[in-house]
C-alpha cells in the first residue's frame, strides 16, 4: 500500500515535469498522511491542470462521508469492476507527484520504516509520478469535497521484503496514455499498472518519528541504523 509519502522537489520542478499551467507555491511536505490536502494533475479539454484534493477517495454515490472509510488505495486489479472507482477509471484519471513515499518492515516484534524514492543517479530523479483517480462528491446543501485516491500493484523485487504491494509509478511519455480519459478506455490505460522496474528505486531506513503524523520536517529523511533507531533532530 502507500499510506504516507513526500512532496519535496521545488514547485517549478514539478510544472517543467507535469506540464501544467497553473504556478502553485507550495512547501516541500515529508510526511504527506491521509485525509490531508494533496496536488494532483488531471486533464481537462485537452490540456493538463493542476488541482488541490483530499487524500481519500470518496465515491459519487456515498450518502454521507462520515460514514464512509475513505479510500486512501486503490488495488490496481481491480479498478475496472470495483464499483467505488469503475467510473473514475472510465473517466478521472489522475497523476499524483511525489518524491518518495514511506513503507513499514516488521521485524523483530516492531514496524521498521523505511523511505523509498528514485535511485540516486538514474535518469529518472525525482519526483515521481503515481497514477490515481479522483472524484467530486457533492453533498445535499450543495457541498462539493473532491478526493482522490492511489493505485497500487504488487511490489517488485526490491520492496517484496518491506510489503506486498506498492504505489503504481509511470514514466512521463506515459502520462497521456493514463490522463487522457476522452480518447484512451479503461482497459488499455490499466496496462501501465504494474510494478516499478528494479532499476528505478532505492530503499533504506529511517527514524520512528516519521510514525506521528505531526512530524514533517526534512529529518525525517536521514537514513538510520535500523538496530538504534535513534530519534531526530528537530527543526523549528
Amino acid at each position: 500500500m502507500c499510506g504516507r509519502y513526500t512532496i519535496t522537489s521545488a514547485p517549478e520542478v514539478y510544472r517543467a515535469l507535469f506540464g501544467y499551467g497553473e504556478q502553485p507555491n507550495f512547501p516541500p511536505r515529508y510526511n504527506i498522511a491521509p485525509t490531508q490536502p494533496i496536488p494532483i494533475v488531471r486533464l481537462e479539454q485537452g490540456e493538463r491542470h493542476f488541482a488541490l484534493v483530499r487524500w481519500g477517495l470518496i465515491p459519487s454515490w456515498v450518502k454521507d462521508p462520515n460514514d464512509f472509510a475513505l479510500l486512501v488505495n486503490a488495488r490496481g486489479e481491480s479498478v475496472i469492476d470495483k464499483p467505488a472507482f469503475r467510473n473514475a477509471m472510465k473517466r478521472r484519471r489522475c497523476l499524483i507527484p511525489a518524491d518518495g513515499f514511506y513503507e513499514w518492515q516488521a521485524a523483530g516484534g516492531r514496524k521498521q520504516p523505511y523511505y523509498i524514492r528514485a535511485k540516486s543517479g538514474t535518469k529518472s530523479g525525482a519526483p515521481l509520478a503515481f497514477v490515481g483517480l479522483w472524484e467530486t462528491w457533492e453533498g445535499p446543501n450543495g457541498e462539493e469535497v473532491d478526493s482522490a485516491t492511489i493505485i497500487t500493484t504488487r511490489a517488485n523485487r526490491l520492496l517484496a521484503d518491506l510489503h506486498d504491494r506498492m504505489p503504481v509509478i509511470v514514466p512521463a511519455d506515459a502520462f497521456d496514455l493514463w490522463l487522457d480519459c476522452a480518447n484512451v478506455d479503461a482497459t488499455t490505460a490499466s496496462a501501465l499498472i504494474a510494478p516499478a522496474p528494479e532499476g528505478l528505486l532505492e530503499a533504506y531506513p529511517v527514524s520512528t518519528a516519521v510514525n506521528r503524523t505531526a512530524n514533517d520536517n526534512a529529518n525525517l529523511l536521514e537514513p538510520v541504523d535500523p538496530n538504534a533507531n535513534p530519534a531526530p533532530k528537530q527543526t523549528k
